[in-house]
Formats: structure tokens, sequence, C-alpha cells
């Protein structure tokens, strides 16, 4: 149907995120979904079967009358993101983590669940979830790379599932096209909700993302703080002429430890003195000091 045909901009979307890319094995059950294989060994998937069998598996899934009958599953970290959103906007069950096994087959578990259909990760990781979901003939929608299982698999979608760009766009696309063809979102006009929402984040560079904003909510605040105040003066430099005028000489440093010694005090003025022995001594009698000791 031309009306289910991809759009460009889609299939960019898709080559952008390498959703092409596979591995160098490959599985005998997926070699036709293999286009070729490059020189340094890692084999290419024809996008145009992925998209059709997304087209496929939202054709599936939109059967469901109830949305919490499907459940998304991923054991990788790349994907737990993408399938929690995806059951946030498709009002899907979802199962971020370590599956609990027993989850479809043992009724006394507190997490114990009747779903319809799952839709998969990666078989290989949530292999699990698989096994048991072909206990209890629950249909599986998984997306698969080239040296994937499809062991119960019944809806293959080939496709990169290791790569963190790749899983967010997958689940983005399928979810838009459930959208779609609930009539829930108008055919003919972009989604609202942007596919970076789907991606994985790391941890640490939301941190380095966080302490970013806050220091730039500082230096914005600071900013305007100095704005509403008088500006500061402006600091002359000294080879400018007249950048010295005004300035006063520092203050003497206070006697004490760690200062230079100051210096002696000048002695009072002694009255002048004649040195000269021919003159006369003023108020000098010779006759009252001749005298003559032991007379």
């Amino acid at each position: 149907m031309s009306i289910l045909a991809p759009k460009e901009e889609d299939i960019q979307k898709m080559l952008s995120a390498q959703c092409h890319i596979g591995t160098r094995n490959s599985d005998h059950m997926m070699e036709e979904y293999i286009w070729r294989r490059r020189q340094d060994g890692i084999h290419i998937i024809n996008v145009g079967k992925t998209w059709e069998k997304l087209m496929l598996a939202a054709r599936v899934l939109t059967a469901i009358e109830n949305p919490q009958d499907i459940i998304a599953i991923s054991a990788r970290p790349y994907g737990q993101r993408a399938v929690l959103k995806f059951a946030q906007y498709t009002g899907a069950a979802s199962i971020a983590g370590r599956f609990t096994p027993g989850t479809f087959t043992n009724q006394i578990t507190k997490q114990f669940k009747e779903p319809r259909i799952l839709v998969i990760t990666d078989p290989r990781t949530d292999s699990q979830a698989v096994k048991e979901a072909s206990y209890v003939n629950l249909p599986v929608i998984a997306f698969c790379d080239s040296d994937s299982p499809c062991q119960h698999v019944d809806v293959a979608i080939p496709s990169n599932n290791k790569g963190k760009l790749s899983i967010g766009l997958l689940y983005w696309l399928l979810a838009r096209e459930m959208l779609r063809m609930r009539g829930t979102v108008a055919r003919h006009a972009p989604w609202d909700v942007p596919v970076d929402l789907f991606f994985y984040r790391d941890p640490e560079e939301l941190e380095k993302a966080d302490e970013a904003q806050a220091f730039a909510a500082e230096q914005e605040g600071g900013a305007q703080q100095w704005a509403g105040a008088e500006a500061p003066p402006k600091e002359q430099p000294y080879s400018e002429p007249g950048a010295m005028e005004g300035f006063a000489a520092p203050a003497a440093p206070e006697a004490g430890f760690g200062a230079p010694p100051m210096p002696p005090a000048a002695p009072d003025a002694a009255p002048a003195q004649n040195w000269d022995g021919n003159a006369p001594n003023a108020g000098w009698d010779p006759a009252a000091n001749n005298q003559t000791w032991g007379a």
C-alpha cells in the first residue's frame, strides 16, 4: 500500500542511526534479510525489509484491543529507556531490566502476567522471556540482528539491536505507526514527540549536564546582580598619562616582628666647644686647681 510506503526522511533517519549495520556473523534464518557483506566482514541489512516488518508489527499490535496486553521487554541497558517510552505513549506494559523467571508460567510469583503478545529487543539477551512465551503460546515480535536466533519468534524485524541510537529510533517508529493506525496521530502531520526521548542516556552525562546547567544559572544570576548595581570603577593602567596622579604612598609598617629596624634617634645637640688651646677657657681658675695633695 502506498500509504504505508516509507518517506525519504524516515529512511535517512534509519541510515543515520545505523539500523542497517549488522555483525560479522549471520544466522541461517536471517540470510533473507541481509543485503550484502562488506569487505571488513560486516553484514548489511536490507532497510526496505526492515520497514516492511515494522509496518507488519504495527498492524499486529494495533489489532490488540487492550494495550495493556502488550508487553515490551528489554534487558539490554540501551533499550530500557526506549521500552519505557514506548509503553508510555502506546499504553502498553513494559519490563525494563532483569526478567524474573516464571513471570508468564508461575502463578505464585508477584510479577505474574498474562499478556497476549510480546515485543522483544534482543532474542539472545531476552531468551528467558522468549522461552516462557513458547510455553504459554504467546506470539513474539523481536528486533533481530544478523546473528540473532529466530527460534520461537513470530515476527522478526531485521535491524541493528545493539546500538543505542538504532534501538531508540526503531521503538519510536513502531510507536508512531501504532498511533497513526489507531487514528490518534494524523499521518500527514509530524509526530510532536522527539526521537531523542527514546535514546539511552548515560547517568554520568546526565550529572555533567545538570552541573553545567547549574553553573550557567549561577553565572546568569551574578550577571543580573551586577547589572542592577553600579558598574565597578575601571582600572587605569600605569602606562597611561596621569595614571599615577592621586596615588598614595604605602604606609610605613608598624614596628614589630618582621619590620625593618628603626634607626636610632639622634642625640640632643651639645653646646659648641672650642678646642683651640690658645683661647682662654672661660670660668676656669688655674690657681684654684693648683692644689697639693697630701700637704
